[in-house]
């Protein structure tokens, strides 16, 4: 079928809603609840979501050449190798057992971009960071806010109970997949399934400018190493990192390669920029794939770049260039909330947050 033109991107494409400030000065309060009590528990700060990481891995980005005008826009307009850092993690703001199955993530730093770039955005880098489903929960951060304060009453040496509520959610969500529904709700309280993240495809779930146009991202498993681990279930059952240990024993000998994909908005009412509860569908805004990720077999644990990166580098939608501004109220939300976070563990850990350059 066909598709329509891309919407071309302009400042009245977003709706800030009046109380954007407070329901963030509110996120800000309640992800410090988190933050002091894992601190307080572990006596070293760490992130306020996806505080665990299960592999840190350097790599190569390449942007494809001979692009179509429409997509050799931004970071993406000069082909070309660059140097990338992934961080896979668990969206969890405090280190839980394995057997407390969460969504998956993904964090991108890509090394050495030139370009104007979004005030307060430091360094030479340009970060995505994404997860393994393609909405959010939500639709605003106010609503996003009151199942924030939920999770952070739970947020403490509270595993045994989560445990067995991660079991009974991962049936609910099971149940739910059988009948053709998935619920993000269910699974962002621990009920997802438990699966390989290096098979899992990976979603920006909200939206951003894309030069002239308005995009959506994706990361795609392509290499064979990773695609016969999508949808691969570890047995968290005995082991508290089994995540961490399953990926360091895999990418000994894996050959990572991903796509890298865009998706352009068509339509508006369709493919809404401030709702990203709506699933952009993919036969009316087709995925097009841009650059190639690719990671050579490593230690996905090696101590050095651990330090580096998880505990020195810092990953926000508002690190990079202006042609890629984080759009829509969720975004919006993001930025101050993901400072207030690294700032909060640069204290803490008097670990200064080091923005890679070249």
């Amino acid at each position: 079928m066909s598709v329509s033109a891309p919407i071309r991107y302009s400042l009245d494409l977003e709706a800030v809603e009046p109380d954007e400030m407070e329901v963030v000065a509110g996120l800000n309060e309640t992800f410090d609840t988190i933050l002091e009590t894992t601190a307080k528990d572990y006596g070293h700060a760490v992130r306020s979501v996806h505080a665990k990481a299960h592999g840190i891995l350097k790599g190569e980005f390449e942007i494809r050449s001979g692009l179509p005008a429409e997509l050799a826009q931004g970071l993406f307009a000069t082909p070309g190798r660059h140097t990338a850092f992934l961080r896979l993690s668990t969206n969890a703001g405090d280190i839980l057992p394995d057997a407390i199955s969460l969504p998956r993530g993904i964090a991108i730093k890509i090394v050495g971009v030139d370009g104007e770039r979004l005030a307060g955005a430091q360094g030479r880098s340009q970060d995505f960071v994404m997860v393994n489903g393609p909405v959010f929960q939500t639709k605003t951060a106010d609503k996003f806010l009151k199942n924030l304060k939920l999770l952070a009453k739970t947020t403490d040496r509270m595993e045994g109970t989560k445990t067995v509520m991660s079991s009974v959610l991962r049936g609910v969500n099971t149940a739910l997949e059988t009948v053709g529904l998935s619920s993000p709700a269910v699974q962002s309280l621990g009920g997802a399934p438990n699966v390989d993240p290096l098979g899992e495809t990976y979603y920006s779930v909200t939206p951003f400018r894309y030069g002239d146009h308005v995009a959506k991202f994706r990361l795609k498993p392509a290499s064979s190493d990773l695609t016969r681990r999508t949808g691969s279930i570890i047995d968290a059952s005995v082991r508290e990192d089994a995540i961490r240990e399953t990926v360091q024993a895999e990418m000994r000998d894996t050959r990572a390669v991903w796509e890298f994909q865009v998706q352009l908005c068509r339509d508006l009412e369709a493919q809404p920029i401030e709702d990203p509860t709506v699933e952009w569908k993919e036969e009316e805004a087709p995925f097009v794939t841009v650059a190639t990720l690719t990671a050579a077999p490593q230690d996905s644990w090696d101590d050095a770049q651990v330090q580096a990166v998880n505990e020195q580098m810092r990953f926000s939608v508002w690190t990079g260039l202006a042609a890629h501004q984080p759009l829509g109220n969720i975004n919006r939300a993001r930025r101050e909330t993901y400072e207030h976070s690294a700032q909060f563990r640069a204290r803490f850990n008097g670990c200064p947050i080091h923005e890679p350059r070249d």
